[in-house]
């Protein structure tokens, strides 16, 4: 006489013992990978913040024209809705794109008068000079390409490459307006900085020759909008402090 076996029953809502086994397994490594990605970026801005003292200390003028930069470009990049993991390389991009002069000679970077023909193409070095900073440490291989492409212009007249349009990355295209802007509002000892909307005319006259002409436009409305919040300063998530949005 053979004894035939009941049928067995399963529901949807049971989970086998090895199913649940690996669930398990696979939300520790969820969470082991969350927790090296956290370790990896705290190291990153660690060397960042170390990178950026060594600047600070060749020359403190354009460690704090780094800053503004890195705002000025955070601005703009809210302004055309870019996500939070994007204005964070955004940040780290702004933050890096003059490193490079750290390799430029005092004589040329310090020099309070206007630069000779040989001077001007040591300056313009700085650039490439940033992307090679950059490329030694892997975390930062997309910050050195937006660094070394932040004086290309959107007629293709820029350097070093001559880059043209969309062509250009759009990071670098930000940090070009932040930079521009930046450099014509600063006073230094041998000029006054220029009033905001002067600035924002010389943005305008150079729209779809020297700027991405619709980065150019929300950049002008974007700062309209935050002058009018007339904060004296502001903060970034990687460098610590608190900064004057206009260099004395």
């Amino acid at each position: 006489m053979s004894i035939k076996k009941k049928p067995t029953t399963t529901t949807n809502n049971v989970i086998s013992l090895p199913d649940a086994v690996t669930n398990v397994a696979l939300l520790n490594l969820v969470k082991e990978n969350k927790k090296l990605a956290l370790e990896q970026k705290k190291i990153c801005e660690m060397a960042a913040r170390t990178i950026l003292h060594a600047l600070d200390c060749k020359d403190s003028y354009t460690y704090g024209h780094s800053m503004r930069v890195a705002f000025l470009s955070l601005t703009l990049g809210k302004e055309i809705g870019l996500n939070e993991e994007e204005l964070y390389d955004l940040e780290l991009s702004a933050l890096f794109h003059d490193i490079g002069k750290i390799g430029v000679p005092d004589s040329v970077l310090l020099k309070p008068a206007r630069l000779t023909e040989d001077e001007f193409l040591q300056m313009k070095s700085h650039p490439e000079k940033s992307a090679e900073i950059l490329r030694g440490f892997s975390h930062f291989e997309k910050v050195a390409k937006y660094a070394k492409h932040h004086h290309e212009r959107w007629d293709g007249r820029g350097y070093p490459e001559g880059l043209k349009g969309e062509d250009i990355p759009l990071f670098s295209r930000i940090i070009l307006i932040a930079d521009t802007f930046d450099a014509m509002t600063s006073s230094r000892p041998y000029r006054k900085g220029l009033d905001y909307e002067v600035a924002f005319a010389e943005l305008e006259e150079f729209s779809g020759s020297q700027f991405d002409p619709e980065l150019a436009k929300a950049f002008i409305t974007a700062m309209r909008r935050d002058a009018n919040q007339k904060e004296e300063t502001f903060e970034l998530s990687i460098v610590e402090g608190k900064f004057l949005k206009n260099a004395a």
